[in-house]
């Protein structure tokens, strides 16, 4: 415990002034859990709040990678910093993240006022890697700027983008046809922004306007992105080529103003705590029981005896609260 308070020590002041090396290890030691992670957190927490942090996220093949590209020379073009946080599906064969079109931003690692991190999903759902909360106080507490979010495109278990990040840009393409429908029931309800991206395609009108019915339907049924002041832009994009990027970047500051100016900003910031807040509190229950009575035991047992899963449960939030170890010290 002493060496690991000694390392923080080390750690943490060089991190807070921004060095490179000292980021990328806050941030590994995140993915790697245990408690160097929990007392990370807990000495930077209090640098957080300053970084715009966006999300990118949309289906395979729509540009989020060319975007986050585009976007951060934008940034830094106006001498702005930015961290990116590239999280893709893990690696069954080394548990890593698998860099894929990340190569497109090669010429961004040379910058000094740019950090890319590629994170693994390690099996997660919703496409964040487990630590990709902590992965962002460890970049706003650095001082950057801007800090990218941009996630596996996997569809509606993306809407847990919305946990970690104050804007969210869902970046679609003409040609998707019936997956426009699909979005609904999760991209629709979380977009900030939306990024039609590929606009030079056959289709965009009509993808266009299939977005625009289905931002109307949203808002008959109450389900519209976001708090009800505001409307999510289309902004047509052909990031490869840079064209409609500085709207995005414009809509998505229109966006951070308005969150500043209507209260908004504190209401979602507080709503993510208490999002990690449940899921710290879920896995340190789900972790006790299994120290206390096992619940691979209690599970194998419960179905010997052909018990409902409520008294297996019950059973098992029993023994948490009769003999809950306290948290490993590792």
């Amino acid at each position: 415990m002493a060496a690991r308070e000694a390392a923080l020590d080390a750690l943490v002041p060089r991190l807070l002034a921004g060095e490179p090396q000292a980021v990328a290890r806050a941030i590994s030691l995140a993915e790697d859990g245990g408690a160097a992670q929990r007392e990370l957190i807990g000495r930077v927490y209090g640098k957080t709040g300053r970084a715009r942090v966006v999300g990118v996220t949309g289906p395979p093949g729509a540009g989020k990678s060319t975007l986050v590209d585009r976007l951060a020379r934008l940034v830094r073009a106006r001498g702005e910093t930015v961290g990116i946080l590239a999280v893709d599906p893990t690696s069954p064969y080394t548990g890593g993240a698998l860099l894929g079109d990340r190569i497109r931003m090669q010429k961004l690692y040379t910058d000094p006022g740019v950090f890319i991190r590629s994170m693994a999903t390690r099996g997660t759902m919703g496409g964040l890697a487990r630590a990709t909360h902590d992965a962002v106080d460890v970049l706003d507490a650095a001082g950057f700027d801007w800090v990218l979010v941009e996630t596996v495109g996997v569809g509606q278990d993306e809407v847990d983008v919305v946990r970690s990040v104050e804007t969210v840009v869902v970046v679609t393409v003409p040609g998707l046809g019936d997956d426009i429908q699909a979005l609904k029931a999760g991209l629709m309800e979380i977009a900030d922004v939306f990024v039609l991206n590929k606009a030079d395609r056959d289709g965009a009108e009509r993808a266009e306007k299939d977005l625009r019915f289905m931002l109307h339907l949203a808002e008959d049924d109450g389900t519209g992105g976001g708090a009800a002041a505001w409307r999510p832009p289309i902004v047509r994009t052909v990031a490869s080529r840079d064209e409609g990027v500085p709207q995005v970047l414009e809509e998505v500051e229109r966006h951070r103003a308005w969150l500043a100016g209507s209260g908004e900003l504190e209401r979602r910031r507080q709503a993510h705590l208490r999002l990690r807040v449940e899921a710290i509190l879920k896995e340190r229950v789900l972790r006790a029981a299994d120290q206390t009575l096992g619940v691979e035991r209690e599970v194998e047992r419960g179905f010997a005896a052909r018990l409902d899963p409520y008294r297996v449960a019950e059973r098992l939030f029993t023994g948490v609260l009769a003999g809950a170890p306290a948290e490993e010290p590792a």
